[in-house]
């Protein structure tokens, strides 16, 4: 007796084909994300486009940032995955509804309104708390390394490029001694093209001279910043300028260290450590998470791997997202500041930042000079401070984790601090939706 199986038809065509809704379970990501856009305000997106005429028709934006918030909820970050998605997976062929938009029309419309895309962070945020998902009594800032779309192969050292300079000056000059020889000094060599030579050296001669420059311009203001001043023979000066006791500064003022390095594809990254001990081009890429529901409500970006400074410009970016400011903030070490602590003296909320290691006592503070630390180590003694920094890694650290294990997004795929930023805003506004739509489902 022969088996009996369910029909099986592979090349059987349907008379009438299904609505792609139907192969889409009910609940789906997808449809979520679909009605929030739809709910939004995107008069910025369609700004660009007033006034064209029918020859050249874009695709509809609502659509684009669909798949764009999509992809990036999803782990789908590169433009050539999500034009393939839109063929192969049934939830982007929803989204998009019959439209197939080439790889590198996604890349231009992200490119184009990065800077919009990014201000949906936003309005996500806003109505988050409109569904009560946002409260701002306690937040918790923390700040991740995430690799900038750069090359370490693509970095050059200071002293590489002093050297590299003085190297490519000569082979100039010698390309040039070449190019005025007689023409019998050429009848005995191969042929070469001289100017090509000449002007392919002194293209990276340029380029070499350009990060050569920001080196040194950074490092002037970083002099600057330390009281030093142009023409202080290296001698360390009091306030008023006089020359003190002591050992004379390595450097003359604006000299970068010999081994400080810039990169060429992307020269606003900076080299940071990262989980590990790895050393990337990276940014330091803040959060400050909501304790309702793990909801980010803020996010920004720097090119500087400490996070001592960070901690007033992102409890500005809170109060210019949510409008208002939180009753408690928790932070590790990373932001300990006496200057930071002076700055948020007069901030409303409560600020929990720890002095030293988690698990570490008997942290010692000189109070005379730095009152304000002095003051958070003995609030750190009583037991209703340490009860509520005890929340700071379960509150701080899992989107962090989420966004580069769930989502899977460890390097940028903008270039620049600025578009950077914006990325990094897109998929902060993206895994609050998918934190959004396992919490309140439309």
């Amino acid at each position: 007796m022969t088996t009996s199986y369910l029909p099986y038809e592979p090349r059987q065509q349907q008379l009438l084909p299904n609505a792609l809704q139907d192969w889409l379970p009910e609940g789906h990501l997808a449809y979520y994300i679909s009605d929030v856009v739809d709910s939004l305000d995107l008069s910025a997106f369609h700004a660009r486009y007033a006034g064209g005429g029918p020859r050249n028709q874009p695709f509809h934006p609502v659509m684009m940032v669909k798949i764009l918030i999509y992809g990036y909820a999803t782990g789908v970050f590169s433009s050539r995955k999500l034009a393939r998605k839109l063929h192969e997976d049934v939830a982007f062929r929803v989204l998009a509804a019959g439209n197939y938009p080439k790889h590198r029309t996604i890349c231009d419309f992200r490119a184009l309104h990065l800077q919009e895309l990014s201000e949906l962070f936003v309005q996500v945020v806003k109505l988050a708390r409109e569904c009560g998902l946002v409260k701002l009594g306690t937040i918790a800032v923390d700040g991740t390394k995430i690799k900038a779309n750069a090359s370490r192969h693509k970095a050059m050292s200071y002293e590489r490029m002093k050297r590299t300079e003085a190297e490519l000056k000569a082979q100039i000059t010698a390309l040039l001694a070449k190019a005025k020889a007689a023409d019998e000094a050429e009848k005995n060599e191969p042929e070469l093209d001289v100017p090509a030579e000449i002007e392919r050296r002194e293209e990276r001669l340029a380029v070499i001279q350009a990060a050569r420059a920001r080196l040194e311009e950074r490092q002037r203001e970083a002099d600057t910043a330390r009281g030093r001043s142009a023409g202080d023979e290296r001698k360390p000066r009091d306030g008023d300028g006089k020359p003190k006791n002591g050992s004379l500064y390595a450097r003359e003022f604006g000299e970068p260290k010999p081994k400080a390095q810039e990169n060429f594809t992307d020269p606003e990254s900076r080299i940071m450590k990262q989980a590990g001990g790895a050393f990337n081009y990276c940014y330091n890429a803040q959060a400050a998470v909501d304790d309702t529901a793990h909801i980010i409500v803020a996010a920004e970006l720097t090119n500087s791997s400490a996070d001592s400074r960070q901690l007033p410009r992102m409890l500005e970016a809170v109060r210019a997202v949510v409008g208002a400011d939180p009753d408690q903030v928790l932070a590790d070490a990373g932001y300990r500041s006496e200057a930071v602590f002076e700055a948020l003296q007069e901030h409303p909320a409560e600020l929990v930042v720890a002095l030293g290691r988690e698990g570490k006592k008997n942290v010692s503070i000189n109070g005379r000079r730095r009152p304000l630390t002095a003051a958070m180590a003995e609030k750190f003694k009583r037991e209703e401070t340490q009860t509520a920094y005890r929340r700071r890694k379960w509150l701080s650290e899992p989107p962090n984790g989420w966004v580069k294990n769930v989502l899977g997004f460890r390097q940028f795929s903008m270039r620049g601090l600025t578009k950077a930023q914006a990325e990094w805003k897109l998929v902060c506004a993206a895994l609050n939706l998918r934190r959004m739509a396992n919490l309140v489902p439309v």
